[in-house]
């Protein structure tokens, strides 16, 4: 699942491979960027934020979002690609590199003077070098729903989903409908960068220290399963902000209290 830490490699890759180059070709497959063309300009960099990658080329930003499934690709000119044609949604191509962007939920293009308006209602991002843990203690502590619906507010804290908010708060021994106020968001938080700092750059994602199948987790996707710590069966059910945009929730009844 695409989170900040899925993004900011994407980000890295991207960057390697464009950085300072001319755009050959300059592809949107959504019908209202379809004309925008960006051919013959520079790409001047590729930057994440919480969950959105921004590409700054000449002096616009192509800006997407990955959601659920979406992905960015790096292909050599001529080579195969590697997920079906029909489900790509961006491409921008150099004489060096094609960058497809593939089930991207968002795509927008701006003007990069007013990327803001995009982004600047993110919360701080742990895997930027302006991480202000501060900030993001005082956004946390201040809202007061559950505090798994709270840490996936991206005005609180960027770059954390569903399944780093089960994982943090397992290994904080919290319960997930925990109003926030009542937990200690710092602790919280640093468990939380701790995570998605370390998966930065890993290829494959893991919490528990073990990257094999079915061993990455503590409680995301095991229901009914036993607490790798204590035995007891994982419970889930779902909890958000509203009825659209709940999600699934997993905990340790004996640990999590």
């Amino acid at each position: 699942m695409p989170e900040g830490d899925t993004v900011f490699r994407a980000a890295a890759r991207l960057q390697t491979a464009l950085h300072g180059q001319e755009v050959t070709r300059f592809d949107l497959r959504v019908p209202q960027l379809a004309t925008f063309d960006l051919t013959g300009q520079v790409v001047h960099g590729v930057v994440p934020r919480g969950k959105h990658l921004l590409m700054r080329i000449g002096e616009y930003t192509l800006h997407s979002h990955l959601k659920m499934e979406g992905e960015w690709h790096v292909y050599r000119p001529g080579e195969k690609w590697r997920a079906p044609a029909f489900k790509a949604r961006a491409i921008v191509g150099t004489s060096q590199a094609l960058a497809v962007g593939f089930d991207l939920a968002m795509i927008d293009v701006v003007a990069t003077r007013d990327e803001g308006e995009l982004v600047d209602y993110l919360g701080p991002d742990p895997l930027r070098e302006d991480w202000n843990l501060a900030e993001a203690t005082r956004r946390l502590s201040a809202d007061s729903r559950p505090i798994h619906v709270a840490l996936l507010d991206q005005r609180n804290v960027a770059g954390f989903g569903n399944e780093y908010a089960n994982e943090i708060l397992f290994v904080r021994g919290i319960l997930p409908a925990t109003p926030a106020p009542d937990t200690d968001a710092a602790a919280i938080l640093d468990v939380g960068v701790r995570m998605i700092r370390a998966n930065r750059d890993r290829s494959a994602r893991t919490f528990t220290g073990d990257s094999r199948r079915g061993r990455s987790t503590w409680v995301y996707g095991r229901e009914n399963r036993s607490c790798r710590r204590c035995g007891t069966r994982i419970l889930s059910a779902e909890l958000g902000a509203n009825a659209t945009s709940t999600r699934n929730v997993f905990w340790c009844p004996r640990c999590q209290t």
